[in-house]
């Protein structure tokens, strides 16, 4: 091999590190830029975020009302409730504990199923479709007429993106909540025959309502977090309609390892001590 081979290779590999410690300066850098222009563009552009809160829960076009972040988001808690209901009264009934699947349902849904599924329905449906956007804006040379135009690309895209999508997310968390609970009981109780009584009593004495607004911190971390990912790569996204694919496929990766790793993070923060849990009643 030459010696300029040699000596191109070695340098290569010694500005891999260099550079990713700058691609995670460009990430804090645009994350920064957003937050702090986020409130000042929910005020300046309030009709732009009213349309993106609508979008964000409805959908838009031809998906809006079926293929929205609520319905989705909806559906995946139904179905993950419901399995949910059907492995744990099989599993518990196989050592004549089924009636703790009331237990199952309070504890499971709230700090594990409905978090995790809400994040990846919104990332899924919210969050490829943020980064989609701003992709064909920027190879279509829209983000640059708006800086010709004067207007802050990234208070404007994604400032407001940003408040919507936290604004949305605590009712369609509610939701998403919700589905999870009924679908769990109407499973138990009408599809597999445990008594009504049985089921609500367990479940209201292990439901902890403190369990539940740190459900609801953890769902509103993980949009943020699920939020700026998206914006950031389809903000910066080259190569035309493919590069704009690409972008959208690794940011669903990338919020999907996201959305677990808040998951464990906040699961350690709150409940790694003493698990906030007593079994009684």
């Amino acid at each position: 091999m030459p010696p300029s081979s040699e000596y191109a290779r070695t340098v290569a590999l010694l500005r891999r590190p260099v550079d990713g410690l700058g691609r995670v300066g460009d990430h804090a850098i645009f994350y920064v830029r957003a937050l702090v222009g986020a409130p000042v563009a929910a005020w300046r552009y309030r009709r732009e975020t009213l349309r993106l809160i609508a979008e964000t829960s409805m959908g838009a076009g031809t998906l809006a009302v079926i293929g929205g972040t609520v319905v989705i988001v909806g559906f995946l808690t139904l179905a993950t409730g419901g399995t949910l209901a059907v492995q744990g009264y099989s599993s518990l009934g196989n050592i004549g504990i089924e009636a703790l699947t009331g237990f199952l349902s309070a504890f499971i849904n709230v700090r594990i199923s409905a978090p995790v599924v809400a994040g990846i329905g919104l990332a899924a449906t919210f969050g490829a479709g943020a980064t989609a956007q701003l992709g064909a804006m920027r190879i279509n040379e829209e983000i640059d007429a708006l800086e010709s135009l004067g207007i802050e690309p990234i208070a404007y895209l994604v400032g407001t993106r940003i408040v919507a999508g936290l604004i949305a997310i605590t009712p369609l968390y509610a939701l998403a909540v919700v589905a999870s609970f009924l679908a769990s009981r109407f499973t138990t109780v009408f599809l597999l025959g445990q008594s009504a009584g049985l089921y609500d009593h367990y479940f209201a004495t292990f439901l902890n309502p403190i369990d539940l607004l740190w459900s609801f911190l953890q769902a509103f971390l993980m949009a943020l977090t699920i939020l700026l990912i998206h914006t950031y790569f389809g903000f910066f996204a080259a190569g035309g309609p493919s590069g704009v694919g690409t972008a959208v496929g690794n940011t669903v990766r990338t919020s999907l390892i996201a959305v677990v790793s808040v998951t464990l993070l906040v699961s350690l923060a709150v409940y790694g001590a003493n698990g906030n849990f007593n079994l009684s009643g």
